[in-house]
């Protein structure tokens, strides 16, 4: 087993590696779905589907498990936050409210704490899984 913290460098290169995957999942899962739905009554919903969010945030888990496993939890928070607040701008900029703005932010928030967690509750399980392997 591995002891020590992973190399600066590598800590460093997961960010743009995480940043870039989660850029590529947001495309893969929502970037081509730009149309709202109109309903009879005149109502709009969308663009997305909510099984489109589901499949983002689950097949998001992955790299962020993966990262977080290998203590580049550098990369698992601030990559995986940087690359869907990006994709988020990029995808809702032409909105002409501007309010736009405020679903960035939230997305920004939104996975910027729940990878925080899901890294401290990864680095939480291994560290109890090395101690009772020692003791």
């Amino acid at each position: 087993m591995r002891r020590g913290s992973p190399k600066p460098v590598l800590q460093l290169v997961s960010i743009p590696v995480l940043a870039g995957v989660s850029l590529g999942l947001w495309a893969a899962w929502l970037g081509w779905d730009q149309q709202r739905d109109v309903h009879p009554d005149g109502s709009t919903t969308g663009p997305y589907e909510a099984w489109q969010v589901i499949g983002l945030v689950l097949t998001l888990l992955a790299p962020v498990c993966w990262a977080a496993l290998r203590r580049y939890n550098a990369g698992a928070v601030l990559g995986t936050t940087v690359g869907l607040t990006v994709a988020a701008y990029v995808d809702w900029s032409d909105d002409a409210s501007g309010l736009f703005m405020v679903g960035v932010g939230m997305v920004m928030m939104g996975s910027l704490v729940v990878t925080a967690a899901l890294s401290a509750a990864i680095a939480s399980a291994t560290q109890d899984g090395r101690q009772a392997a020692v003791h």
